[in-house]
């Protein structure tokens, strides 16, 4: 494989000029797992650390390197070894908050083109959750496109099309079935050489039968659903960057039954356009759209012309992020004042003793 096959280009190359200088090369983490990482090279594929130095400097899993990144290595004596210097400025990322009561970022996937949202069309069908990941998609960076698989399993596929793209705004919406293989040839204008594609949705979606049928051969292990709910169990346990026969490249992910929000800028309204056009009609300008007089958006719920799910969806995830930005701020504090109290002691330490 050249730098080329794997997305590299001459924007990477001219950020990656300094590191050049000290002898450092280019490569590309195609997997990670507990701080270790196979990284993709010109003229390898070696196991790799991240150096003294960048540990030292990061100051959360978000500055480790991602499945995706491009990063400066210096190879080992040994060549299936080499230690990681540097990451690259990412061109995108798809980040969520990491699982359980801890307020931090963890990378899913960096450099990424295009993100394949699949969700399954059988019990599990779900616009609500097509909402978060489409928030989360366009905040990293990287062009969403919608999949909605086992289409030979659902009995009403239109009904389930015209839902998705309620919520897709303005997103292509695809159906497809990975069983039969109906729809794949949709995918190619996505999935052309040096392009990097993620792959993500919950448990039980189909991704890895999808990535087995792209590659045209049986690689990810797969498992069938559980027939009282529709969900799956995890047959991808990691994130790794897959070179396909076409030359794309593709990141699978493990299924997330929960994706929480990191952070979401201007694309919980993206995401949202219906209910922010509505909102503009509300008497008070900082309407939350809950219990204030004169609500547009209450008022088109009301009279049909906004879906009760779309609105309690937005709601949902707005509270959420309120909620983590919240802590965010509060976590910032503390961080402030641990370090002012730091320098406090320095100052006294410093002090002459009488």
């Amino acid at each position: 494989m050249t730098l080329a096959d794997l997305g590299w280009d001459a924007d990477f190359s001219r950020h990656f000029e300094p590191h050049r200088a000290q002898g450092l090369c280019p490569g590309r983490v195609a997997l990670e797992h507990q701080h270790v990482y196979r990284v993709y090279l010109e003229d390898g594929e070696p196991l790799a650390h991240v150096s003294g130095r960048l540990r030292h400097r990061a100051t959360g899993r978000q500055d480790y390197p991602a499945v995706g990144d491009w990063v400066a290595v210096a190879p080992g004596t040994d060549t299936r070894r080499a230690t990681i210097h540097a990451v690259l400025s990412r061109r995108s990322r798809f980040s969520r908050k990491v699982a359980g009561s801890v307020t931090e970022e963890q990378v899913v996937a960096a450099n990424v083109d295009t993100v394949f949202l699949v969700s399954g069309l059988d019990d599990d069908f779900s616009p609500r959750r097509i909402e978060r990941y489409l928030v989360t998609a366009w905040e990293g960076g990287a062009s969403p496109v919608v999949l909605l698989n086992k289409a030979d399993l659902c009995d009403d596929v239109g009904a389930c099309v015209a839902a998705a793209r309620t919520v897709a705004a303005g997103a292509p919406v695809l159906t497809l079935s990975c069983r039969t293989g109906e729809g794949l040839g949709a995918l190619e204008p996505w999935v052309g050489p040096g392009r990097t594609v993620a792959l993500l949705g919950s448990s039980g979606v189909g991704k890895s039968t999808l990535i087995n049928r792209l590659l045209g051969r049986e690689r990810q292990r797969t498992r069938e659903v559980r027939e009282r709910d529709s969900r799956g169990r995890h047959t991808t346990s990691h994130r790794e960057l897959i070179v396909m026969p076409s030359g794309g490249l593709l990141i699978d992910t493990p299924g997330m039954r929960e994706l929480q929000l990191w952070e979401a800028g201007e694309s919980l309204e993206g995401t949202f356009g219906d209910v922010v056009e509505l909102a503009a009609g509300c008497h008070f300008r900082d309407c939350r759209h809950e219990t204030e007089p004169r609500c547009a958006v209450r008022a088109a719920v009301e009279a049909g012309a906004l879906a009760r799910g779309r609105l309690a969806g937005y709601l949902r995830l707005r509270r959420e992020l309120d909620h983590l930005a919240r802590r965010q701020d509060e976590l910032a504090q503390a961080e402030q004042k641990r370090k002012e109290r730091a320098v406090h002691r320095r100052i006294r330490d410093l002090k002459p003793r009488e």
